[in-house]
């Protein structure tokens, strides 16, 4: 590839804001520094916007192998692109389910030829598969998922003796989604029995409560702690699970970490009125209340890291009555705009917005020379112009599925260019039809 040289940004990078050019060579950060001169090189002037490192989403869903019709890794790797996503980590709750070795590398193939941006795949663990978990090579998977509450795919873990094995038996980070099934079960009963099929969406968070939450969180963290498994706890929705987590150490000292997605910080019970199931998401999302308290442990520290959980589904189903729809949405194209978009309201910090999108996922899952800007990584980058308004719309939405719970929204920001490995993937709503991605290695 021919050099690139990116004159006139403001970089935000390792809690710094700071004007300087970037030389990328290949598919690496050559030279960071002012007034760089380059005479082979394409010259890109960006004339004071920032960049950011490529965010990393370590919790995606995009449906391949099996539930095609809602997405494919290369439509959603592509709408990532459009979002400054240029890393993802998929979940294992696929059709068939990744919970053998033959299966994580039937994934990885498919990804190598086409996705858009770089991949990695967590592994499935079930009640019955403990010896293939051990046979998981800890340098090319990016860790174990363990649904402790069920989801999309039944792949619910409740056999506790099982369940402490596996926290015993792998060196890597083990991913967990929680919510206690009994409660879960027994309030949807409950309300079955008042409504039948069509329950009111706004008791969606009565039903995956704050109790089914925190019950299963606080769980899965004495189970750390017991066996010294490193935990990293997938989308806190309630205010009373931040408590659970600490911020008087820095990240690469914590054995227990959190994260919070996007949904979780922007919505709350307040809006079942108007968006209905389009924001039914497992957990739910909850109440203002622990909307603002999510955001102060994000803020000081409790949470570590900000995601997506994309996990599209058609229009179709999800028009379906309570019990039929399916619980998840289409997020990756818009989750930096939704941050940034916060940044501009005074509510999160630039730095902090790369923080916790890049540089995070990146520490925590040990990911080799990406989620930073620095000399000798990976060039995955982004062009982000601030006071730039743009409308959500149908005819801007690159999911395979068609709408987005963001549609009707302004942002007042825009992500003008994605690279990945140094090559310019997209530009001004355009991509390049050269796949540049690699598969993710690890250092473990």
């Amino acid at each position: 590839m021919k050099p690139i040289l990116l004159k006139n940004a403001k970089i935000v990078n390792e809690g710094s804001i700071y004007e300087s050019d970037v030389l990328l060579k290949g598919n690496h950060i050559d030279r960071i520094d002012k007034n760089i001169t380059a005479d082979n090189a394409d010259v890109i002037d960006f004339n004071g916007d920032y960049l950011l490192p490529g965010v990393i989403d370590d919790q995606v869903h995009f449906r391949e192998p099996g539930l095609t019709n809602k997405g494919t890794i290369e439509t959603e790797s592509r709408a990532a692109l459009a979002g400054g996503i240029t890393t993802f980590m998929e979940q294992p709750n696929t059709n068939p389910q990744t919970t053998t070795i033959e299966k994580l590398e039937a994934k990885f193939a498919v990804a190598s030829a086409s996705s858009y941006a770089n991949y990695s795949f967590l592994f499935g663990g079930t009640n019955d598969n403990l010896e293939e978990l051990k046979k998981l090579d800890k340098k090319s998977c990016s860790g174990v998922k363990l649904f402790l509450g069920s989801s999309t795919g039944n792949m619910l873990v409740d056999d506790e003796k099982v369940l402490e094995q596996i926290f015993l038996n792998t060196e890597m980070v083990i991913s967990t989604h929680c919510e206690d099934e009994g409660t879960i079960r027994r309030n949807l009963e409950k309300y079955k029995e008042r409504y039948g099929d069509d329950i009111p969406i706004g008791y969606h968070p009565v039903i995956r409560s704050e109790e089914a939450c925190y019950l299963s969180s606080s769980k899965a963290i004495a189970l750390a702690k017991k066996t010294g498994a490193r935990l990293h706890v997938f989308h806190l929705s309630t205010g009373k699970e931040t408590d659970l987590f600490r911020n008087d150490i820095p990240l690469k000292e914590k054995k227990i970490t959190s994260e919070v997605c996007i949904h979780h910080l922007w919505f709350s019970d307040e809006d079942y009125a108007k968006k209905g199931t389009l924001i039914k998401w497992n957990p739910a999302v909850k109440t203002a209340n622990d909307r603002a308290q999510l955001w102060e442990a994000l803020l000081d520290d409790r949470i570590d890291v900000i995601a997506t959980d994309h996990a599209p589904h058609t229009i179709e189903e999800k028009q379906n009555p309570y019990t039929k729809a399916p619980s998840g949405g289409p997020l990756v194209q818009h989750a930096l705009n939704a941050m940034l978009q916060k940044h501009m309201e005074g509510v999160l910090p630039l730095e902090k917005v790369v923080q916790k999108m890049c540089h995070n996922p990146a520490m925590l899952f040990d990911v080799e020379k990406r989620g930073f800007i620095r000399e000798g990584y990976y060039a995955d980058l982004v062009q982000a112009e601030l006071n730039s308004k743009w409308e959500v719309k149908k005819d801007n939405i690159f999911y395979k599925c068609g709408w987005s719970p963001f549609e009707g929204v302004t942002f007042e920001n825009n992500l003008k260019r994605t690279f990945v490995n140094g090559h310019l993937a997209y530009a001004n709503g355009e991509f390049s039809n050269k796949k540049n991605a690699q598969r993710l290695t690890f250092d473990r």
